[in-house]
């Protein structure tokens, strides 16, 4: 039985779909968190000064909150994910597996 389900679900266009829409969101996704760390790698490789700069007079500098701008954007697009998969990619692939069940 189980193999027929999964067949079912498998053959369905609309699993397809969500296989190809799934795959090409974290793909981009992915791209883009991989184009702003080595972007920050980039700047600490080979322009060192400009995350040494000072912010104000204290001693932070600019590198503190870059790096920190890393990790929240990192938290953020995986929010993004989460948001879309728990939404739109869960509500589709309940509906795929009930078509396949009946």
């Amino acid at each position: 039985m189980g193999d027929k389900r999964t067949q079912a679900i498998v053959s369905n266009p609309r699993y397809q779909q969500l296989r190809r829409t799934r795959l090409r969101y974290g793909w981009t996704l992915a791209a883009i968190m991989l184009l702003v760390y080595y972007s920050f790698i980039g700047v600490i490789a080979f322009d060192k000064e400009l995350f040494a700069l000072k912010l104000g007079e204290g001693v932070m500098t600019w590198g503190i909150p870059a790096g920190f701008g890393v990790i929240v954007f990192s938290v953020l697009i995986t929010g993004l994910y989460v948001r879309r998969a728990n939404s739109e990619f869960d509500r589709l692939t309940r509906e795929i597996v009930q078509e396949a069940g009946q």
